[in-house]
Parts: structure tokens; sequence; C-alpha cells
């Protein structure tokens, strides 16, 4: 079993900065990929940004040039950062790790538990 804890949501104005981080841990042969997506009520889930093991990033048309993911292999840990963060940008952000438990085994999508980010204007 794989967990994914996240941290660093919060409440912020517009224009500020949030660091939402998570870490991933238990039976984790390797990570094929991390990312982080988000959800308001009434939508879908939606990628935010994402990153695979070789560092290939992807981002939302609506965060490009303003979120920066990273990740520390070694660490099994994603970073996000949000600068001249929006109102729109309220949500719950999700961690998303796809995991290869064992080797020759399929990976498999885990999901963090989710944490709230809200801008105010």
């Amino acid at each position: 079993q794989v967990q994914l804890v996240e941290s660093g949501g919060g409440l912020v104005q517009a224009g500020g900065s949030l660091r939402l981080s998570c870490a991933a841990s238990g039976s984790i042969f390797s990570i094929n990929a991390m990312g982080w997506y988000r959800q308001v009520p009434g939508k879908q889930r939606e990628l935010v940004a994402t990153i695979i093991s070789g560092g290939t990033t992807n981002y939302a048309d609506s965060v490009k040039g303003r979120f920066t993911i990273s990740r520390d292999n070694a660490k099994n840990t994603v970073i996000l950062q949000m600068n001249t963060l929006k109102p729109e940008d309220t949500a719950v952000y999700y961690c998303n790790a796809v995991v290869t438990t064992r080797w020759g085994t399929a990976p498999y999508t885990y999901w963090g538990q989710g944490t709230q980010v809200s801008v105010s204007s």
C-alpha cells in the first residue's frame, strides 16, 4: 500500500504565494509520475501540473508561468510552488502518484486526501 500526505494549503490574498508538498511512502518500487490536480464543488477534477521521473513537466494553460512543479526523487516528494495566485485558483488540491509497487507489475495511481487552497480577492 502507498500513502500520499499533502501539506501547505491555506488562505492567501490574490497575488500571494503558497507552496504545496506531497510525500509518498509505503511499498514503492518506483514512481513513474507525480502531479497535482484540483477540484471545486460541482466541477470535475482537473490537472494542474505533472512531472515524470525524467523531469519532464506539463502544466494546465491556466497556471503556466505562475506555478512550478518539482520533484525530489530520493524523498519521493513533489512540490507545487504557486505564485501570483488568483481567486479562481481556489480549490481542493490533490496530489497524485503513479507507482509501481513491485518489479514487473503494472503501475497504479494513488491519490492524497486533498488540501484546501483559498485565494481571496
